[in-house]
């Protein structure tokens, strides 16, 4: 049996990513073209992982068994980039359609939810004033889709975990990447990464901020969702 991700199309488009207020890595902002793509409406969970543990026999994440993080509707954590890519690989054989990591242009993208030039996915108010915030994300991820959704139905792509994407991070990509879906820098030592962490003092990340960290590293609070087209 294969369960697929919930996956959701969101339209072509631009979108200014970046932020000239956010760090050196996030400068200049720019207009960039994104062509229509589908996204997980979740971050892979859990009980979507485990069948490919089960049927690929890949070995096991660290804290698979910690009742902190094993919940089968928690976003699995502790897989390296190596783990995402081979879990998109494995999920599109299974199916037929074509799953992988998204881009760091398709994330903010899709995690702008439509909504530009706003720090966040709901507008600009502090994450602080989100209902529960102080309540929520204590002593792991929380289980998915216990909040709303953004504008194109994607349920925490802001918080939670960190999310890999396919790009290498460059430092300095933004000074001339391309205007129509930038793909990365060609190599790099680290990947880049998206959205908040419930490990962070503050849990919900700026939609325009990123993250990277070598792809073999495993983090208890780095996951993944799923890209393609479908």
């Amino acid at each position: 049996m294969v369960l697929e991700p919930e996956m959701v199309i969101v339209p072509a488009g631009e979108l200014l990513m970046g932020c000239d207020a956010g760090s050196e890595c996030e400068r200049p902002a720019h207009i960039v073209f994104v062509g229509e793509f589908a996204i997980g409406r979740f971050a892979i969970t859990n009980r979507l992982y485990r069948l490919f543990i089960e049927e690929a026999g890949r070995e096991l994440p660290p804290g698979w068994n910690d009742p902190r993080f094993n919940h089968p509707d928690q976003p699995v954590t502790s897989v390296s980039w190596f783990d995402a890519t081979a879990y998109c690989e494995w999920i599109s054989s299974k199916t037929g359609r074509r799953y992988r990591l998204p881009t760091e242009a398709e994330w903010e993208r899709a995690a702008r939810g439509g909504l530009e030039g706003k720090l966040y996915t709901w507008g600009d108010e502090p994450p602080q004033l989100q209902l529960n915030y102080s309540k929520s994300w204590l002593h792991g991820p929380e289980r998915v889709g216990q909040r709303a959704p953004n504008g194109f139905g994607l349920h925490d792509i802001s918080e939670n975990v960190h999310e890999w994407c396919s790009d290498w991070y460059g430092e300095t990509y933004y000074l001339d990447s391309p205007s129509s879906n930038p793909q990365g820098p060609a190599t790099g030592t680290r990947r880049a990464s998206r959205g908040g962490s419930w490990r962070h003092q503050i849990k919900i990340t700026r939609v325009a901020a990123r993250s990277s960290i070598p792809p073999e590293f495993k983090y208890s609070d780095y996951g993944f969702r799923t890209a393609g087209q479908m």
